[in-house]
């Protein structure tokens, strides 16, 4: 309930108490945003009231409206809709409320680090292929949250868990081994990623064809896969890479510089960062002491084979398996090596929030149980960000086959649609290579990172990039244009002299859209505030849409460069300030740039 929701209630409970001698607490009252289709600003549910009053929701509402409008100032008027008390604020509030946002250079923005500290996590490739499409959504959304959850006063730490151990990248080095010839970045003039990527794909290409050879020899599929002479190499390469040989580990390190090489480049494209990056090759290892002293002390079994399990049956869970017989580590044993070992990087961290598709839910119940149990602080308020994935007219991705719609590829498509749009409109003539190029960025990129952040993260979605590139509807060119009118309009009032520094307004030149403009302006603190609890940008891209909409409503009917009258057009331009800076700042916690023209 923000401060004027508070007052409301206060004057309501006073209300009630002169007009029915009822004695009340603010609990029992509810306040909230009239809908648009009525008159007035805030509404009081008059139906819990009635037991108080013993009088028809009507009669009550217009008991209090009438005491309310002689008893608060800020209370200009009402008007009783069956049960709901809708009351009009007095212009003069929203006024002064305008006035003293276009003071503040980061409105709605909390202090930095005035609440607690948090880390999340995004990304977190393998490191045998390039990042694709799926990896867009899951860098955009784990960076946009950490964006808000820093608006929202929060120390956020980026971090992501690089996969560069096992079976899959070890098939990558065996392909180049087999079909490389000493291919390099350099010679081939790729990118590190999308060479060893090459690889990755070409390995399963040859499986493939010696599993269908083993079959013609009568092998049952089952063991023809397992037989397959290149993958029996890749399990060998695997051996020795964990026994340390130091031919097998100088080819790992070159084949994942490389893609680390390759990343780089991408994550710059993106827009995206890290604080701190961590490597599986050398947190499993602290993953597997903690299950040894979680074997000690009972938190884990070992079976008669050696293998090492916890039973997570009362949890409603099941049993899982942390260690094989052989000791050799599993998936889950490296993220409980991870996570305790962040805590003791980052003393005083509140909670981990993992950025990671939905397929992967039941693993993190089993993490976050495992942890608890260990005793390890904040596992109980960790955080699964979860999230559906993004599908194709042509079906799943599957890396191994080379069918994934590369994350390069696809940013660079997107440039050149907005190079494309930007021709046909014939607006970029003046502009400089270097700053179409900027601009073709800022649109094509906005573009693609706000259709995937406003859908909610829970549900897989279908990317369309003509129509994410769209200048109507719920895109970020929509929102970009309006947003550079707007910047425009301000930047002649400017150079013609016109007064922008607004210091008082005369509340009686609003109108009601204007009223409401203002109101749905002065909602983005509370936006950010629910989007950082609930891990979830589209809030803030879906707002900021609305208040594009409104803004462009309104502006289409009110003149404000031509305004003769000074005190309207005054008001009019801090009206046009104020939602523009919100739109700005709204679009920067999605990662999205705001281009100067369009």
């Amino acid at each position: 309930m923000d401060a004027l929701d508070q007052r409301l209630a206060q004057s309501t409970v006073s209300a009630c108490e002169a007009r029915f001698g009822a004695q009340i607490t603010l609990e029992h009252i509810q306040i909230q945003q009239t809908r648009i289709e009525f008159e007035g600003d805030r509404t009081v549910v008059v139906f819990p009231l009635t037991q108080h009053s013993k009088k028809s929701p009507e009669e009550t509402g217009n008991a209090l409206g009438k005491w309310l409008v002689a008893n608060d100032e800020l209370i200009e008027s009402y008007q009783v809709v069956k049960g709901f008390l809708n009351l009009t604020i007095v212009p003069a509030y929203w006024t002064e409320k305008l006035l003293q946002v276009n003071t503040l250079e980061t409105f709605g923005i909390n202090e930095k680090g005035s609440k607690s500290s948090v880390m999340v996590e995004y990304s977190s490739p393998n490191t045998n292929k390039p990042l694709h499409m799926g990896h867009l959504r899951n860098n955009f959304l784990g960076y946009s949250v950490s964006r808000i959850l820093e608006a929202a006063g929060h120390e956020v730490i980026k971090v992501q868990i690089i996969n560069d151990r096992g079976i899959h990248i070890c098939k990558s080095m065996v392909a180049w081994q087999m079909f490389g010839n000493g291919e390099t970045p350099e010679s081939s003039g790729l990118k590190g990623d999308k060479l060893v990527g090459k690889y990755y794909v070409a390995f399963d290409r040859a499986f493939k064809g010696e599993v269908a050879e083993l079959l013609t020899q009568g092998i049952n599929e089952n063991d023809a896969k397992k037989q397959a002479p290149i993958l029996l190499e890749a399990q060998s390469l695997l051996h020795r890479w964990e026994q340390g040989d130091k031919e097998v580990v100088k080819l790992w390190k070159t084949m994942n510089g490389w893609v680390y090489d390759g990343f780089k480049e991408t994550y710059s494209e993106m827009g995206v960062n890290f604080d701190k990056l961590y490597y599986e090759s050398e947190t499993y290892l602290h993953g597997k002491n903690h299950v040894a002293a979680g074997l000690k002390s009972d938190i884990f079994y070992q079976k008669e084979d050696g293998s090492v399990w916890i039973d997570l049956r009362d949890e409603g869970l099941d049993e899982k398996l942390l260690l094989r017989k052989d000791g050799t580590a599993v998936y889950i044993t490296q993220d409980i090596g991870t996570a305790i070992l962040r805590h003791c990087d980052f003393p005083g961290l509140e909670r981990q929030i993992y950025t990671v598709g939905n397929e992967q839910e039941y693993h993190f119940k089993v993490l976050f149980t495992i942890l608890k149990k260990l005793g390890i602080e904040g596992a109980d308020k960790n955080h699964h960000l979860s999230y559906g994935m993004v599908e194709l007219p042509e079906g799943k991705m599957k890396s191994r086959e080379g069918t994934v719609v590369d994350a390069d590829d696809l940013l660079e498509e997107m440039v050149n649609t907005a190079r494309e749009m930007a021709t046909e409109l014939g607006k970029i003539d003046d502009l400089s290579e270097e700053e179409q190029v900027i601009l073709f960025k800022q649109v094509g990129y906005g573009a693609l990172k706000y259709f995937l952040l406003k859908v909610s993260p829970k549900k897989s979605m279908m990317f369309d990039p003509k129509a994410s590139i769209d200048f109507i509807g719920n895109t970020a060119p929509f929102i970009q244009f309006n947003y550079v009118r707007a910047s425009s309009m301000l930047a002649k009032c400017a150079e013609a002299g016109i007064n922008t520094q607004i210091k008082t307004i005369d509340a009686s030149v609003w109108d009601v859209d204007e009223l409401r403009l203002i109101q749905h302006t002065l909602m983005w603190p509370g936006t950010i505030e629910l989007a950082a609890q609930q891990f979830d940008p589209s809030l803030i891209a879906n707002y900021t849409y609305d208040l594009t909409k409104a803004f462009s409503r309104w502006y289409q009917d009110h003149q404000v460069l031509g305004e003769e009258i000074i005190t309207i057009r005054e008001a009019r331009i801090a009206l046009t300030q104020c939602v523009a800076r919100t739109i700005k700042v709204a679009m920067g916690l999605l990662g999205i740039e705001m281009p100067q023209r369009m």
